[in-house]
């Protein structure tokens, strides 16, 4: 039994999403990757202590993505309670904005920035509290700082969360954001491990246009099923 209440096919969804958002990821978290990596002290810099302080990042930010998740679950199931048809607009809010997230990564329209520059008005009371952990060289600083990282405003994040607003239960939410984050980790990772044929691979244009219009599909499949009798009932 699942106890979170999610069937696979949503979190494999998220998951999937995830990996399908590599080259954003890249983009937006390679280059904090790579400067937490470098500001390891060169005498701590081999392999093993590497894994471990970027597993610890990505601890972090993985957490604070499942606690907002959580909050934003919450949040949807109380307003939901209240008035039956509000699930309704979050689901197609949900579907919209999976494919903004698909322009975005495929670089065919950057609408979501508009939407990260509101995050930015947190970050700048969040940003400071990950300074004050640097340089890292345990791995507890690491996931405290991946913590902090976690909250840095990202559109495709913010999608995500969208999607969380559907959901019945702050546990789903967290489920949703964690197979989410556990999607972003090998672009994130490859980052960090300087994988840079991986990460070309993620970046090319070709392959973000196939991650976009297999998003846009899969909310369009969404949105089709919101319409009175398309599933039959």
């Amino acid at each position: 039994m699942d106890p979170t209440g999610l069937d696979l096919p949503p979190l494999a969804a998220a998951f999937v999403f995830g990996l399908l958002g590599g080259a954003h990821c890249i983009g937006m978290c390679g280059g904090i990757m790579s400067a937490l990596t470098f500001a390891v002290p060169p005498s701590m810099r081999h392999p093993a202590r590497l894994t471990g302080l970027l597993l610890g990042y990505n601890l972090g930010r993985i957490a604070s993505y499942m606690l907002a998740g959580a909050l934003v679950a919450g949040l949807g199931t109380l307003i939901g309670g209240l008035a039956g048809e509000v699930r309704l607009v979050f689901q197609v809010l949900a579907a919209i904005m999976l494919i903004l997230m698909a322009l975005y990564i495929a670089n065919w329209w950057k609408g979501l920035l508009v939407v990260e520059r509101l995050g930015r008005r947190l970050w700048r009371h969040i940003e400071p509290y990950g300074r004050r952990l640097m340089p890292v060289v345990k791995i507890p600083q690491a996931v405290a700082l991946g913590a902090v990282w976690g909250w840095l405003p990202c559109g495709l994040v913010y999608s995500m969360l969208a999607w969380s607003l559907t959901l019945a239960s702050p546990l789903q939410g967290a489920a949703l954001m964690a197979a989410f984050g556990l999607g972003t980790l090998p672009a994130v990772l490859a980052t960090g491990f300087a994988a840079n044929s991986l990460a070309g691979l993620i970046r090319h244009p070709a392959t973000r246009a196939v991650a976009a219009l297999s998003i846009i599909a899969f909310a369009l499949w969404q949105l089709w099923r919101l319409l009175p009798g398309a599933t039959g009932h």
